[in-house]
């Protein structure tokens, strides 16, 4: 097996029961896009109230509680953004350095598919060991169109993102953080712009989000009807009401 597996922009944050009473998977479930009681890990977000992008991570299930799979340079800020809704409710949110996220291209016992997309490969959470695979992750995600994280999302619509697409939203779990907003964009199918990844030398500057100079791809936020479907990845041309290149 390569070492190279550990994502070290990647960290985890522990939610767990102080009380046996006390029952994190609903404590988040009303919070954030995704059913979390049912199958793990699952794509997930945590909003602001108008529906927008605050934190995107993946939800795994741990004997404590739960794990949340989430950029290393934003952890502790969801960690204190999940606090404020905690109150007086016995459950311990805290950052835990003692695992780290790793994947691999090639299936890895103990090792998920990333439920976002499979062609994403394979995660698994062990200790923090090996080289860095950030760089290589960074280049395939981006390879399949795949946003991820603040610097490529910021404060936009979490439905502009490819949330549906990417698995990320559920329409029947119920009530959580920004999921009226959310919702009405959904059966109003008002999905006006999405984040696409496209050649650094094609990228609309007014409408660029992030730019990678050396992968030569950009991320842009471009209206729905500007979109070239043979530009897009197969998944993302069922997002924009196209399934098949012409």
């Amino acid at each position: 097996m390569t070492t190279a597996t550990h994502l070290t922009a990647r960290a985890l944050v522990r939610l767990s029961a102080l009380d046996e009473s006390e029952d994190v998977a609903a404590f988040l479930q009303g919070l954030v896009t995704n059913d979390v009681t049912g199958p793990l890990p699952c794509y997930a977000a945590l909003l602001s109230a108008q529906g927008k992008h605050m934190f995107d991570f993946l939800v795994w299930r741990d004997p404590a509680g739960l794990l949340l799979d989430c950029e290393a340079e934003h952890a502790d800020a969801l960690v204190k953004r999940l606090s404020m809704y905690r109150l007086r409710r016995k459950i311990d949110i805290r950052r835990d350095d003692s695992l780290a996220v790793h994947w691999s291209l090639v299936e890895q016992p103990g090792a998920a598919p990333d439920p976002r997309l499979p062609e994403l490969g394979y995660r698994w959470l062990a200790e923090p060991a090996g080289d860095p695979a950030d760089a290589a992750w960074q280049a395939h995600r981006l390879s399949l169109g795949v946003p991820e994280g603040a610097g490529e999302m910021g404060d936009i619509l979490w439905l502009e993102t490819n949330a549906v697409e990417l698995h990320g939203v559920s329409f029947t779990k119920g009530c959580y953080v920004g999921q009226e907003n959310t919702a009405r964009m959904n059966w109003r199918q008002k999905v006006n712009r999405r984040l696409v990844v496209v050649p650094l030398a094609a990228s609309d500057e007014a409408r660029r989000v992030a730019a990678y100079p050396d992968l030569g791809l950009a991320v842009d936020h471009l209206r729905v009807e500007s979109l070239d479907p043979a530009a897009l990845p197969a998944w993302q041309r069922t997002a924009v009401g196209v399934d098949q290149v012409p």
